[in-house]
C-alpha cells in the first residue's frame, strides 16, 4: 500500500484517485468542491481538508489541475517543502510545456523527483483505469513513475525528458481536435447528399476515413453508444477543454516557428462554437453547428 496525495478531483481527477483506492492504496484527497470530495469519499478515498494535509505523509503526490497557473501555484507554495522530500511528484494536468519545465526545476531544485505526465482517454478512461500517460521525466526516473501510473493506465510511454509528455499531449490533442471538425464536417455533407450518418460510420469505420473520432467517439448519437452523443453531449471531453488545448498549441508553435494552419482552423471554430454558449458540451458537438442545428442543443 501506498501513501498517495491526490490534489484535484473534477471530471479526470476524480475517477483518478478513485481507482488509486481501489488498487488498495491509501489515498488522501483534496478538491476545493465539497462535493467531489463526497464523490471521492464515496469511492473510498481519504477526504482531508488542506493540500498541506493531503501532502504531509505523502509517498506519491499526483496533482490534476485546470491551467498552468494553478499547477505552479499549487506547487510552489502548498506542495514543494511541504510533501516529504522522498516523495514522487506527478502532474497529471494539461499545461504549456513552459511552466510544466518550470515546475519540473523547482521540484529537482528542491531535492523532488518530478514527471509531467499528461493523459488522454477522456472521463470514460479515467474511470475504467485505462487512461494512457504521456511522461517527461528524468530517464532513471521512470521506474517510479511507471508503478505509480500503473492503477489509473492502460500504457504510460516516456516521451523525453521534462516538459516533453506536455509536447505529446498538446499535438495528440491538436490532432485531435482537426480529426474530429473534419469528422463532424464529413456528417454534415453526408446528410447533405442523402447518405445517413449511421450508414456513413458503416462506411468510414472501415475505410481510408477510419480515425479515433469516427470509430470510437462519434459525434452521432447510436453507433458508438459509450460516445457522449448519445447523452446529448454531456459528460465527455468539454468544448471548452478542447479549446485550452488548441490554444496551448497555438501558442506553443508560434513561439517554435511551427505552421500549423489545420490546428489554427480547428481553434477558430472551437473558439465560435465555445462563444455561442456550447462551452460546456462535449467537443463532438462541434457537428450540431456545422449541421446548422445548434436549436437541438441545450446551452
Amino acid at each position: 500500500m501506498t501513501r498517495i496525495a491526490f490534489i484535484g478531483l473534477g471530471n479526470m481527477g476524480g475517477g483518478m484517485a478513485a481507482n488509486q483506492a481501489k488498487a488498495g492504496h491509501d489515498v488522501a484527497a483534496f478538491d476545493l468542491s465539497p462535493a467531489a470530495l463526497e464523490r471521492a469519499a464515496e469511492a473510498g478515498c481519504r477526504t482531508v481538508s488542506s493540500v498541506a494535509e493531503a501532502v504531509k505523509d505523502a509517498e506519491v503526490v499526483i496533482t490534476m489541475l485546470p491551467a498552468g497557473p494553478h499547477v505552479l501555484s499549487v506547487y510552489s507554495e502548498q506542495i514543494i517543502g511541504a510533501a516529504p522530500s522522498a516523495a514522487l511528484l506527478l502532474d497529471c494536468s494539461t499545461i504549456d510545456v513552459e511552466t510544466a519545465r518550470k515546475v519540473a526545476g523547482l521540484a529537482k531544485e528542491a531535492g523532488y523527483a518530478f514527471a509531467d505526465a499528461p493523459v488522454s482517454g477522456g472521463t470514460a478512461a479515467a474511470d475504467a483505469g485505462t487512461l494512457a500517460f504521456m511522461v517527461g521525466c528524468d530517464e532513471a526516473d521512470f521506474a517510479r513513475v511507471e508503478p505509480a501510473l500503473e492503477p489509473m493506465s492502460r500504457i504510460t510511454i516516456r516521451a523525453g525528458d521534462h516538459g516533453a509528455g506536455q509536447a505529446a499531449k498538446i499535438c495528440n490533442n491538436m490532432l485531435l481536435g482537426i480529426s474530429m471538425v473534419g469528422t463532424c464536417e464529413a456528417i454534415a455533407l453526408a446528410e447533405k447528399l442523402g447518405l445517413e450518418p449511421e450508414r456513413f460510420f458503416e462506411i468510414a469505420s472501415k475505410s481510408s476515413g477510419q480515425c479515433w473520432s469516427v470509430s470510437n467517439y462519434y459525434p452521432w448519437a447510436g453507433p458508438v453508444p459509450t460516445a457522449p452523443s448519445n447523452r446529448d453531449y454531456e459528460g465527455g471531453f468539454a468544448t471548452a477543454m478542447m479549446l485550452k488545448d488548441l490554444k496551448l498549441a497555438q501558442d506553443a508553435a508560434a513561439k517554435a516557428g511551427a505552421t500549423t494552419p489545420l490546428g489554427a482552423q480547428a481553434e477558430a471554430l472551437y473558439a465560435l462554437f465555445n462563444g455561442l454558449g456550447y462551452g460546456g458540451k462535449d467537443f463532438s458537438a462541434m457537428v450540431q453547428m456545422l449541421r446548422g442545428r445548434l436549436d437541438t442543443l441545450a446551452n
